[in-house]
């Protein structure tokens, strides 16, 4: 899924350089498509049309000045939504500074949210002072993190779609509570559709919410096994394209490489959001273990080539899997939430 999209390094250039002489577009096969989600009867696309009726204008202003300066910040922010969403729900919760002395770490400083990159703190920081300075103690920082990962999916050249809100900020953030709610980079189909049926999602949503993995990045740490010892064999993945696994060897050495390195999930077009991630599947050109499984997986195969056969289908199904996971533990009212000033500080 979201699970390993990291800041860029400027050793990726020339990996990705590379990678572009040596692969060409995939074609792609049709089947059926996946569900419709449900809609959440919590949330709605107006609930700050009389408190806040330019909040959307006023995120997408600090979301299009951050991709300008700084392009990272679309996958980083799409990760962070995934990582708020399946640790806690949508409640904003990994923005959640640790308190110094407490002896207690935030979701944010948890092992498994090491790389999330700065870029998309500072995305959800600058779009928030610049809501409070319109709309003061209006709006949750949970949604404006929704609604700025939709705002980076459309910038990428993804589809743009109503975003529904409502949520509150959640009042828990705990280390603890993350490293069993996310997928790992190695995990199982049968384990990744078991975690998504716990936060209410289908198989059909794991496997159309992968395809965020159509920009991003990711560490040599994530994937290296798949290149010297998979699974404990001491030879390389048999599902890895020969190509691929020759440039990934030249930048990902098994022992003492720089931990500083990342590579595109998508090496085709690592810069624009569209659905040649399952293109990729299908040629064995897929980066981590989690995203090829989903091509040989005989239950997800067939969505796989769906998706990567028709964009628009791809298109109209990403925007409806992410209603629905926006949907995931929301928050309403002062019992259970609270509305930050501050996105990083808890209100008490």
């Amino acid at each position: 899924m979201f699970m390993i999209l990291s800041s860029f390094s400027s050793s990726f250039l020339l990996f990705s350089f590379f990678l572009f002489l040596l692969f060409l577009p995939t074609s792609y096969c049709l089947t059926k498509p996946a569900n419709a989600t449900r809609r959440h009867r919590l949330l709605s696309i107006d609930y700050y049309a009389h408190s806040c009726p330019q909040l959307e204008q006023l995120v997408a202003s600090a979301t299009a000045q951050q991709f300008k300066e700084s392009p990272i910040s679309g996958p980083a922010t799409i990760r962070l939504f995934f990582h708020d969403c399946f640790v806690e729900g949508c409640d904003g919760s990994i923005l959640i500074q640790s308190k110094p002395g407490s002896g207690l770490l935030a979701e944010k400083d948890a092992y498994d949210n090491r790389y999330l990159a700065a870029e998309a703190f500072e995305s959800i920081r600058k779009a928030k002072a610049l809501v409070e300075s319109k709309c003061p103690g209006v709006v949750s920082c949970a949604d404006i993190l929704v609604i700025a990962a939709r705002d980076f999916v459309h910038l990428a050249g993804g589809p743009y779609y109503q975003v529904k809100k409502g949520r509150w900020d959640g009042r828990i953030s705990k280390a603890s509570r993350v490293n069993s709610n996310l997928p790992r980079a190695n995990s199982t189909v049968d384990e990744l559709i078991k975690l998504f049926k716990s936060k209410g999602l289908t198989m059909e949503d794991l496997v159309v919410l992968s395809g965020a993995h159509t920009i991003g990045f990711a560490h040599c740490e994530h994937f290296v096994n798949r290149l010297y010892n998979y699974g404990g064999t001491k030879q390389p993945d048999p599902a890895i394209d020969p190509r691929l696994l020759k440039a990934l060897k030249m930048s990902c050495p098994q022992f003492g490489g720089n931990s500083d390195i990342v590579t595109p999930f998508d090496v085709s077009t690592p810069f624009t959001f569209d659905n040649a991630y399952y293109g990729n599947l299908e040629s064995k050109l897929g980066l981590l273990a989690t995203d090829q499984a989903l091509f040989f997986d005989q239950r997800t195969k067939p969505v796989v080539q769906a998706m990567g056969k028709d964009k628009q289908k791809f298109f109209q199904e990403f925007a409806a899997a992410m209603e629905k996971m926006g949907s995931i533990g929301v928050k309403r009212g002062r019992r259970h939430g609270e509305k930050r000033k501050d996105c990083s500080i808890h209100m008490s």
